[in-house]
């Protein structure tokens, strides 16, 4: 277990992979998650050679949860801060969802430190659909049960077939989110009213100058595809992959697809 220190803010990180390769591969967690989230992902660039880094935002499982809202410019603040310690020169990060928001938001920020982005069913606006369904999800969360908060959201989260096809799996996940500590709960309000405050950044798509592949699920209930088309559009050369029968959670989802896509794009990057 790491943890990086920076001020008075504690973070929870992992590196994996080729801990002196010059190739580094930041995961940037979804809202909900923790780094073991990308299990299915990270291995194959550990074959590639590549560095891998995760960490968990602030607010999330394993990090500290000071009081918020939060900003996506100070998680992108503290991610840049745990690079540098870790004497990150260059960077190709992978977002999903909130962790593909703040991927964005770093490539503007620090356009010297970011190769290449890969997008997994985030936005860069809002709608009321979105409000809703996090408006319940805070509601879910003042429940303090972790089976009716997973069992709750399940439905803006996850696609019809793979819900159909994994109910034992999911019962098992329901069930280890009566295990998390209380904080969670705590930490997922403060992230949803972050991204409420902070996901309004379509003005700006046009500053991203690296390298960007946008992926979204069909079936995203939550962040749905017209959304990932306008990042898309106003993104110069982005590249755009639909996957057909698959929601919100992609990185669960279709990991198969998403290894060929991810693995392709980044190699491609150094040719």
């Amino acid at each position: 277990m790491s943890i990086f220190k920076n001020e008075n803010l504690s973070l929870y990180y992992e590196v994996k992979g080729d801990t002196s390769s010059d190739r580094t591969i930041a995961f940037f967690n979804g809202v909900m998650a923790s780094t073991s989230s990308w299990d299915a992902l990270w291995p194959i660039f550990e074959k590639l050679g590549y560095r891998i880094i995760l960490h968990d935002f602030k607010g999330q499982l394993k990090s500290d949860k000071p009081e918020g809202p939060y900003t996506f410019q100070s998680h992108c603040e503290e991610a840049y801060a745990l690079l540098q310690y870790l004497d990150v020169q260059k960077v190709h990060i992978i977002g999903t969802s909130y962790g593909g928001e703040i991927a964005m938001k770093f490539a503007i920020q620090y356009p010297e430190m970011t190769e290449s982005i890969a997008i997994i069913d985030s936005v860069s606006e809002i709608d009321a659909v979105m409000k809703t369904f996090l408006d319940s999800w805070s509601m879910l969360c003042d429940l303090d049960d972790g089976e009716k908060f997973f069992w709750g959201m399940l439905p803006s989260i996850y696609g019809p077939t793979f819900i159909k096809e994994n109910k034992s799996m999911l019962e098992e996940r329901a069930k280890a989110l009566n295990k998390v500590p209380k904080d969670y709960f705590t930490g997922q309000k403060i992230l949803y009213d972050t991204f409420l405050k902070d996901a309004d950044f379509t003005d700006e798509l046009s500053q991203i100058g690296c390298p960007s592949l946008i992926i979204c699920g069909e079936e995203d209930l939550l962040k749905r595809p017209a959304f990932s088309r306008i990042l898309a559009d106003k993104i110069k050369g982005a590249e755009f992959a639909l996957l057909p029968d698959c929601g919100h959670v992609a990185i669960f989802e279709k990991p198969d697809v998403l290894r060929s896509l991810l693995a392709g794009f980044i190699l491609k990057q150094s040719l």
